[in-house]
C-alpha cells in the first residue's frame, strides 16, 4: 500500500502537462520566452547586406569623393592644426551620413526580429544579479547540459556552412581575384566589395535557414522546461481560486457579520410575522424612505426563534400568519421592499399593529 502511494506521488510530480496560461504569463514576466538569437542575427545580416546592395554605389561615390578632396587639400594647402580639424570634422560628418542607413537598418531589423518572435516585452529579471549564478556546481551543470551540447553543435554547423560558402564564392571568382594586382585600385575595391556582399548575402540566407530550425528547437525546449505536473496545476488553481478552507472561513465570517447586522435591525421593526415555529420575518415601514414596507430580518428554525426572542425583548409585536410568513420568506430578501401582491395583507397587519400601539 505504501509503495502504491509513493508511485502515485511520483507520477503526480512528473512534469507531463502543458503549461497553463498563468504559467506562461509568469514565465514571460521573467523574460523566459521561446526565442532564437540566430533569427536576429540572420535578419540583421540580410537587412544590412540588402541595404549595401542598394546604397553601395552611392557610398562608393561619397567615400571616394571625400578621399579625393582630402588628398587634394593636403597637396594644395599647407597642413595646419586648424585645417586638419576642419577636414577631420568633414570626414567624420560624411562618414556618419554615408553609413547612417546601414546603422538605422540594423537597429530596425533587430527590433523587428525580436517583435516577430516574442512581441513587445520588457523584463529586468534576466539582468538582475543573483548569487546562484556564481555557484560553480550549477555552472558546470549548465556547461555539460544537453542545451550546451546543442549550442556547441549548432555553432560548429554555422562555422562550417559559412566557411564553405566563403570558399565557394571565392573559388568561383578565383580568376578575378588572381588579377587584382594588375587592375586599377578603384576596380579592385569594387570587385572586393561585390565578393564581400555576395558572401554576406549567401551566408545570411544559410544562417536564416539554420535559425528557423533553431527557433523550432528553442520552442520545443521552452515548452519542455515550462511543463507542469498535475500537482503544480492543482496548486496553481488553489492559489488562484483561493484555499477552499480559507474561503469557507471567510464566507462563514461574512454570514456571521450579516446575521449580526440583521439582528440589530429587529428592535427597530414594526412587526414580526411568524409561522409560528419555523419562519419569522421582521418588517419596518418608513414612508419617508420607501413606498412599501422593508424586510429588515428573516429566518427559519433557529434564526426564526432568535428573531422572535429579540422582538419579544424589545416589545415588537408578533403576528401569526402561516401562509404569509412562508410566502414572504420565499419571495423576499433582507433589505428589499415587499412585493406588491402582499400590500393588502401587510397593510391590514400594520393597521392592527399601529392601533395596538395607539399610533392611529
Amino acid at each position: 500500500m505504501n509503495e502504491l502511494r509513493l508511485d502515485l506521488q511520483f507520477f503526480a510530480g512528473e512534469k507531463t502537462e502543458k503549461a497553463t496560461p498563468k504559467k506562461r504569463q509568469d514565465s514571460r514576466k521573467k523574460g523566459q520566452v521561446a526565442k532564437s538569437q540566430d533569427i536576429n542575427t540572420a535578419i540583421n545580416l540580410l537587412a544590412v547586406f540588402g541595404v549595401l546592395v542598394i546604397t553601395g554605389p552611392f557610398m562608393y561615390e561619397q567615400i571616394f569623393g571625400l578621399m579625393r578632396e582630402f588628398l587634394q587639400n593636403m597637396m594644395l594647402e599647407s597642413v595646419t592644426e586648424e585645417n586638419i580639424q576642419v577636414m577631420v570634422y568633414e570626414i567624420l560628418k560624411m562618414m556618419v551620413l554615408t553609413l547612417a542607413p546601414v546603422f538605422v537598418t540594423a537597429m530596425i531589423a533587430g527590433m523587428l526580429a525580436n517583435i516577430m518572435q516574442v512581441g513587445f516585452m520588457f523584463s529586468t529579471e534576466t539582468i538582475q544579479f543573483k548569487l546562484e549564478k556564481l555557484d560553480p556546481i550549477k555552472g558546470f551543470k549548465r556547461i555539460v547540459s544537453m542545451r550546451a551540447m546543442v549550442e556547441l553543435l549548432k555553432s560548429i554547423l554555422k562555422i562550417s556552412i559559412i566557411g564553405f560558402i566563403a570558399f565557394f564564392v571565392l573559388w568561383n571568382r578565383m580568376d578575378e581575384v588572381m588579377v587584382l594586382s594588375h587592375i586599377p585600385v578603384s576596380d579592385a575595391l569594387v570587385l572586393l566589395a561585390d565578393i564581400t556582399i555576395k558572401m554576406g548575402l549567401y551566408a545570411a540566407v544559410a544562417l536564416f535557414c539554420i535559425a528557423i530550425l533553431d527557433y523550432l528547437y528553442q520552442k520545443y525546449d521552452f515548452e519542455k522546461n515550462i511543463r507542469m505536473s498535475k500537482q503544480d496545476i492543482k496548486d496553481e488553481h488553489k492559489n488562484s481560486e483561493g484555499d477552499p478552507l480559507i474561503k469557507s472561513k471567510i464566507k462563514q465570517k461574512q454570514r456571521q457579520m450579516a446575521m449580526q447586522r440583521m439582528m440589530q435591525e429587529v428592535p427597530n421593526a414594526d412587526v414580526v410575522i411568524t409561522n409560528p415555529t419555523h419562519f419569522a420575518i421582521a418588517l419596518k415601514y418608513d414612508e419617508q424612505k420607501s413606498d412599501a414596507p422593508l424586510v429588515v430580518a428573516k429566518g427559519v428554525d433557529f434564526v426564526a426563534q432568535k428573531i422572535k426572542y429579540i422582538a419579544k425583548e424589545n416589545d415588537v409585536i408578533m403576528v401569526e400568519n402561516r401562509p404569509l410568513a412562508r410566502a414572504l420568506y420565499d419571495q423576499t430578501e433582507v433589505g428589499q421592499a415587499i412585493p406588491e401582491e402582499f400590500f393588502k395583507a401587510i397593510a391590514e397587519i400594520l393597521a392592527f399593529v399601529y392601533k395596538t400601539k395607539g399610533k392611529i
